[in-house]
């Protein structure tokens, strides 16, 4: 790879026609700290418990509550459409439940500002029989090796979760147990109870609030981004619920308006450091500072803010990022 050295600058850089370039390496990526800010941010709560805790029945309360356009992806073979006469909802049945299709439902629903799936269990389910066909027919029965291919649909699945534009409510079945327990009366009798989400392993990290319902349709909080549920027991979480919760992610700054701040400080920096601003632009491969990535403001502000506010020749480049991998750093005469 050809490099040029910037000027005054000792340290390479990749050489580029006409001093452009569309990408930053994630060497060149410089973690500066700043003040926390709350932020506006989308639900991800997940539900489960056993059959008949009332699982889409809660989401449907919950998402009904916080308002706007729902949608619902059925992989129960139309259980949801029972309380089409109570909720008003789109719902998409889901006939094979992969993985795959999932998360091109998912994608389908973009414009919702409420998504429930109901439930993740069954692709996990399907994902299980995949694997265990592909360890048999390509890795001579070999699980382990077959989850190669497993674990990457696991991650496309969460992936699609996180990154959908609006808030999002899973349903999963819980395995049942039925264990003895006394009553008031002294006699034994049985009782259902659900143990751990049928999904995978370590799924509920990639939500903010995970509630185990029980069969009595008691909402047990047992993980809680907001702070203000943790532990508590909802009885029938509804619509209330809902509305608590859709204040309390809408408190905060915006996404926009804080890319619009860091949009604003890239340009009073570059004009306080008194650089040409279409070289600047270039330098990242874009026409405008609007066009940036999130990691190049980033970068930008972080290293414009290290440079003194002098004047700068203006056959000056703008300051180079460390060396992309691969290339020699060398000292500029």
């Amino acid at each position: 790879m050809a490099t040029v050295a910037g000027r005054g600058l000792g340290v390479a850089r990749p050489a580029v026609k006409n001093n452009r370039r569309n990408y930053i390496t994630a060497e060149e990526v410089e973690m500066v700290f700043q003040k926390a800010t709350k932020m506006q941010s989308k639900l991800r709560c997940a539900i489960f418990g056993p059959s008949g805790s009332g699982k889409t029945y809660s989401a449907l309360r919950i998402a009904t509550g916080m308002g706007g356009k729902i949608a619902l992806i059925d992989t129960e073979r139309g259980s949801a459409s029972k309380y089409a006469d109570r909720f008003d909802f789109d719902v998409s049945e889901l006939l094979e439940s992969t993985v795959d299709n999932l998360v091109d439902m998912i994608g389908q629903a973009k414009g919702y500002d409420v998504l429930i799936i109901d439930s993740l269990s069954h692709s996990w389910q399907e994902l299980l029989v995949e694997v265990d066909a592909l360890a048999k027919a390509k890795y001579k029965g070999n699980s382990w090796s077959a989850w190669s291919e497993g674990t990457p649909k696991q991650r496309s699945l969460v992936n699609a979760i996180l990154s959908f534009d609006g808030h999002i409510i899973a349903s999963m079945r819980s395995k049942t147990e039925w264990q003895t327990e006394s009553g008031n009366n002294g006699k034994s009798r049985p009782v259902r109870v659900g143990l751990a989400p049928e999904q995978g392993k370590g799924i509920e990290y990639e939500f903010d609030l995970l509630l185990e319902i029980s069969p009595e349709h008691y909402a047990n909080v047992i993980k809680d981004r907001t702070g203000k549920y943790q532990d508590k027991i909802i009885e029938k979480p509804g619509e209330d619920f809902g509305r608590e919760l859709i204040e309390w992610l809408k408190d905060g700054k915006s996404f926009a308006d804080v890319r619009k701040e860091k949009v604003q400080r890239v340009i009073d920096l570059v004009n306080t450091k008194d650089y040409n601003e279409q070289q600047f632009w270039g330098y990242f491969g874009k026409d405008q500072v609007s066009d940036f990535t999130d990691d190049q403001l980033n970068y930008a502000i972080a290293n414009l803010s290290k440079r003194p506010d002098k004047k700068a020749a203006v056959s000056q480049p703008p300051p180079a990022p460390p060396a992309a991998e691969g290339v020699t750093a060398n000292a500029a005469n």
